[in-house]
């Protein structure tokens, strides 16, 4: 299960600002409503099996926060695999509370040494993490019921792909048997967590989630778990298509010939006999098997972007003043 957060900008009216205010280093009037998502997705078949949204800012709106509403959709012996964001001592506990393993990267302000602990190898070891204090949103009945110590395991990783920000990070995971789960093992495992960045980047994008429509909260909702809909039944295509054609991973199928492939032919599905429908239907899943994801390991891209936007002054004022100089010039 992979789990990472992202945000969502919404139309700036009254309504939309009082639930999702705009970031509070913004002037008022210059601003668009943010929206907090957190989302849960199946590594195997990149299906939404969960999501939790909030303001951008406040108290308990935090991605850690968003993902702890997320634990009731997880079931024992699933593997959470997450950025050092989520890597803490309380979501620790809480996962493995409920039977469930994680590999996250190392909180960049816990240093490891792997001079220390059990040594399983070079660059991996097992450690003892002691219960720090109790945080400010955890009540003291349930700090009481998290352990005093949990046994962690932590892997270093070598970075040899050209591109990459780091040479070397350290994997914490709960897979601490170093004869089932391998050093290679869980470095494969934490490799793949970037495919939880390219599937949001596809339901923002390619399904046009980026910027909402919708002018009140209630309505934003409704838009946006119609696009998660959307999004897990193209899903649930490319599932369907890998089964009947014998692909290992759905998610080797892209998103975007899915997406074609419906807007295509729903017309025609609903409108003819149910055993043509049927027949025409398995053709097309079939047909969507071929439409493979490219596999480009050693690929490297700039990030930036090539097209040139337009010559578009930003607005530094409020709209209504803005239009007020303008007015003024005129007379």
């Amino acid at each position: 299960m992979l789990v990472d957060g992202t945000t969502v900008s919404a139309p700036d009216t009254v309504e939309n600002q009082r639930v999702y205010p705009q970031p509070n280093t913004q002037r008022p009037g210059l601003g668009f409503p943010v929206v907090r998502l957190v989302m849960l997705l199946s590594l195997a078949t990149a299906t939404l099996c969960g999501m939790a949204l909030g303001p951008y800012a406040g108290k308990e709106t935090g991605e850690t926060a968003l993902f702890r509403q997320l634990l009731d959709q997880l079931r024992r012996g699933d593997i959470v695999v997450a950025d050092r964001y989520f890597s803490s001592y309380f979501m620790a506990a809480l996962l493995l509370e409920i039977g469930v393993d994680f590999a996250f990267r190392q909180h960049q302000l816990r240093s490891t040494d792997f001079r220390r602990g059990h040594r399983l190898g070079k660059g991996d070891h097992v450690v003892v993490w002691t219960r720090p204090q109790r945080p400010e949103w955890m009540d003291q009945a349930t700090y009481e019921r998290m352990p005093e110590t949990l046994t962690m395991r932590e892997v270093e990783v070598q970075v040899q792909q050209p591109g990459y920000r780091v040479d070397s990070l350290v994997v914490v995971t709960s897979l601490t048997d170093a004869q089932t789960y391998t050093k290679d093992d869980i470095a494969d495992l934490f490799h793949q967590r970037w495919h939880v960045e390219i599937d949001i980047r596809g339901i923002k994008q390619m399904l046009g989630m980026d910027v909402l429509r919708c002018k009140t909260p209630d309505m934003l909702h409704k838009e946006i778990w119609v696009h998660l809909l959307a999004y897990n039944l193209l899903r649930k295509m490319n599932a369907q298509s890998a089964l009947l054609s014998e692909v290992r991973l759905p998610r080797e199928i892209g998103l975007t010939a899915a997406m074609q492939k419906a807007a295509a032919s729903w017309i025609a599905l609903a409108t003819t006999s149910p055993e043509t429908a049927r027949s025409l239907a398995e053709l097309h899943l079939k047909q969507l098997a071929t439409h493979r994801v490219g596999h480009r390991p050693d690929r490297v891209e700039p990030r930036a972007v090539k097209r040139r936007r337009d010559p578009i002054a930003l607005l530094m004022e409020p709209r209504a003043e803005a239009r007020a100089k303008l007015l003024h010039r005129r007379s």
